[in-house]
């Protein structure tokens, strides 16, 4: 569990802030953009072209990919890209739109990460085509959702080492996750054992 990020065991004293706020904590960090960083030990986000340089996974010894923008039309990779490896993939064919709804993909996606990281030499490259708005939502899911983080928590912890900028959508998206874990309070993980 991230240190200093958990949520508390009782849900008073805690809400969810606005947006311009979890904004504020996005914009005052001095994370990297690069092609790929490790934003937690053993979950990278990137962009694109980390995802399309098998190399380059082989590198950091990528295990998991799960790709936010697949498809035709966004980066298609698929498990067929990566057949001559030992990478498991996942997709999520996500728009980077306001209006696009990430949340059918929040617990799917973190059951992914999750079984990744399962395994002590698991390592899982999280990506879209510029690792900034849709594959650090579901990271940021991932992180309320399994390690029992707050989404300010997840996203200081995430923007520490990554610049991130979740569109506005999927920032309200992810507000409205952590009302809901937040209400779920310490039962929530007794209901998480039933959605993997």
């Amino acid at each position: 569990m991230l240190r200093g990020v958990a949520r508390s065991a009782s849900p008073q004293g805690y809400e969810t802030p606005p947006a311009p706020e979890l904004q504020r904590l996005m914009w005052t960090r001095k994370g990297s953009s690069g092609h790929m960083d490790e934003v937690q030990p053993r979950i990278y986000i990137g962009d694109m072209y980390a995802a399309k340089d098998k190399r380059l996974l082989q590198a950091h010894r990528i295990t998991h990919v799960l790709n936010a923008a697949a498809g035709k039309f966004s980066v298609n990779t698929g498990p067929g890209f990566y057949r001559d490896t030992r990478i498991t993939y996942h997709g999520v064919g996500a728009l980077d739109m306001p209006s696009f709804d990430l949340r059918p993909f929040f617990y799917p996606a973190a059951s992914f990460i999750k079984g990744a990281l399962s395994s002590p030499a698991g390592k899982v490259f999280v990506h879209c085509a510029m690792g900034l708005s849709r594959s650090p939502t579901l990271v940021l899911a991932y992180l309320m959702i399994r390690e029992n983080t707050t989404l300010p928590g997840a996203i200081k912890a995430v923007s520490a080492n990554r610049n991130i900028s979740p569109n506005a959508g999927f920032l309200e998206q992810l507000r409205g996750l952590d009302r809901e874990l937040q209400r779920r309070g310490p039962s929530r993980s007794r209901a998480l054992n039933g959605r993997t």
